[in-house]
């Protein structure tokens, strides 16, 4: 759609001011579509994903409404339903307000100190916004008042009623004046949302960014199918070979969230974690080091990074598909702006997590390329040429003095420079700085549930053509040496062979066509697996349920 200078609005000096010392030029689609009609006193539903400038949207005819009436008090009242959402959008009324001095607007959310948010409503603000708890806290202790709103806005609305919040939307709306002008924004239009909107709007006027408009052209989109149990193999690979500073990692769950962040600081990664659990001061302490580049890798759930506007996202991995394609259009969006290009990288797992990814390509109208994993040799490369530059930058601009010295120090003891320097290099391909040096016995696992691993050996790859083109029609006759793997469940589990090629080839990425001759037994049953797969088959097997039962696999022997 068309959009117009924000000089074309008819804004007030000192908002077009603020917007002026923000760098602020052109509309967004939203703001073009909402402004007009929410200056013009109208009921406004907005369907609009975060980083669409929905919050200057409705902030600017708020604070331009406050001009025109002059009135002390509380006149605004904006529902979010994250603290961090609150705590962004009062920033930026903060610097949109930042020339009328008269105006304040306060966060209010939980995990903050009360007292202090107490004393200032005390000291007059005319815009709260908040988070539905701590705003009714507030209402009861008679610290905040709503009789004199005339401005009420929920902002992502959807979020809200998927976190439980509905009750309270209308316990607050019962202190709120029914003579007001009420706006919602949502990402998603659900038959709950369009209920809300009969219940406390008046005509509304219904505007909506069309779905070309969600997609950042200038992302690049790839998707790697992996087994679940390679996801962190797989994640350390990406970051040593693109080496994007910072990145956004997404999980779906908090308690992946926690174990990821872990499992990544283990690893030598600067990484820390947020969701929905963490004392606001944690929380403040992560997005602080973050934003200052102390910390490499975020790693959060889609509620905890909600309404968090970082620039200069270098990637963006979907550690887990989102539960909702929504999602991945506000995941991905966080990377690739302002004109740079953006990295996006998704892990698929499983035939059913490929037909969502489809739905995601479908809905964005984009093509996410499947790509493999880098090879360890690869990602060894990388190290390399990131070793040699880092060298050649500090031999250019840094003071070595010191450290001559020392070398030299090394070489009065017989050590040679060059011996030095391959020391020194040895340390830093083999780490990277991380604790885990790639493994080529792990290549194999990232060939998109195939079987294959690179050798550089003749004589293996002809093996391996050998293992894929000979094999006959019965499971489990191939001329690839093949042992023969234990788990502790059998029949009386209820255990059939399907549920033993399906967990196999789902969770470990080796295809069904390599699990061999099966025997299930009441209380324990065996199959064939070629001989270079029976470790890593084992060791994820031991991490997996069947039929809702932890496994316990070994290789199997008569003695047993």
């Amino acid at each position: 759609m068309h959009t117009i200078l924000f000089s074309e609005l008819g804004l007030s000096a000192p908002v077009m001011q603020a917007i002026d010392d923000i760098g602020y030029e052109e509309a967004t689609p939203i703001q073009t579509k909402a402004i007009p009609l929410l200056m013009s006193g109208r009921d406004v539903i907005g369907q609009s994903q975060t980083g669409t400038g929905k919050t200057a949207a409705f902030a600017i005819p708020a604070i331009e409404r406050l001009i025109a009436d002059g009135d002390r008090g509380v006149q605004v009242l904006i529902l979010c339903p994250t603290r961090e959402l609150a705590m962004q959008a009062c920033e930026e009324i903060r610097k949109l307000t930042r020339h009328v001095e008269w105006i304040r607007p306060a966060a209010i959310y939980g995990g903050q100190d009360i007292d202090r948010q107490v004393r200032q409503l005390h000291s007059g603000v005319q815009i709260v916004v908040g988070t539905p708890g701590r705003i009714m806290d507030h209402m009861r202790r008679r610290t905040l008042r709503l009789d004199k709103v005339k401005i009420a806005i929920l902002d992502e609305a959807d979020e809200m009623l998927s976190m439980g919040f509905r009750d309270d939307i209308e316990t607050i709306f019962t202190d709120v004046p029914q003579q007001r002008q009420t706006v919602l924004f949502s990402a998603t239009m659900s038959p709950e949302i369009m209920e809300i909107t009969k219940l406390y709007m008046t005509d509304p006027e219904i505007i909506r960014v069309v779905r070309k408009e969600l997609t950042v052209e200038e992302i690049d989109q790839y998707y790697y199918n992996i087994p679940h149990s390679h996801k962190i193999e797989a994640l350390s690979r990406l970051m040593d070979v693109y080496h994007p500073e910072p990145a956004m990692v997404f999980c779906n769950t908090k308690k992946q969230v926690d174990e990821l962040v872990s499992a990544m600081q283990q690893r030598g990664y600067v990484a820390e974690g947020l969701h929905g659990d963490m004392k606001q001061q944690a929380r403040d302490h992560v997005m602080n080091t973050f934003r200052s580049g102390k910390v490499d890798i975020l790693i959060a759930t889609d509620v905890a990074a909600r309404g968090i506007d970082i620039s200069g996202i270098g990637a963006v991995f979907n550690y887990d598909i989102p539960q909702d394609v929504e999602y991945y259009v506000h995941r991905i969006g966080r990377t690739g702006r302002a004109g740079k290009s953006g990295l996006a990288f998704t892990f698929v797992t499983g035939s059913r997590e490929m037909a969502e990814l489809r739905g995601i390509m479908n809905y964005t109208h984009s093509e996410i390329t499947k790509s493999s994993i880098p090879t360890s040799a690869q990602v060894m490369e990388c190290r390399r040429l990131r070793f040699a530059r880092n060298v050649c930058a500090a031999v250019e601009n840094e003071d070595l003095s010191d450290y001559m010295e020392m070398v030299e120090q090394l070489a009065d003891e017989g050590i040679s420079a060059v011996e030095i320097a391959a020391a020194l290099l040895k340390s830093e391909m083999t780490s990277g700085g991380k604790a885990a040096m790639p493994s080529e016995a792990d290549d194999f696992a990232f060939a998109g549930h195939e079987y294959r691993r690179d050798r550089d050996s003749r004589r293996q790859d002809e093996r391996k053509k050998r293992c894929d083109g000979r094999r006959s029609g019965r499971r489990g006759r191939s001329d690839c040496p093949t042992v023969k793997i234990y788990i502790n469940l059998g029949s009386s589990a209820g255990v059939l062979p399907k549920h033993i090629v399906g967990t196999v080839a789902n969770e470990t990425g080796l295809a069904g066509k390599f699990i061999g001759r099966i025997e299930i037994n009441e209380r324990y049953s065996t199959f064939d697996v070629p001989q270079e797969a029976a470790g890593m088959v084992i060791d994820t097997l031991n991490k997996t349920r069947v039929m809702g039962r932890r496994v316990n696999a070994r290789l199997f022997n008569e003695q047993y």
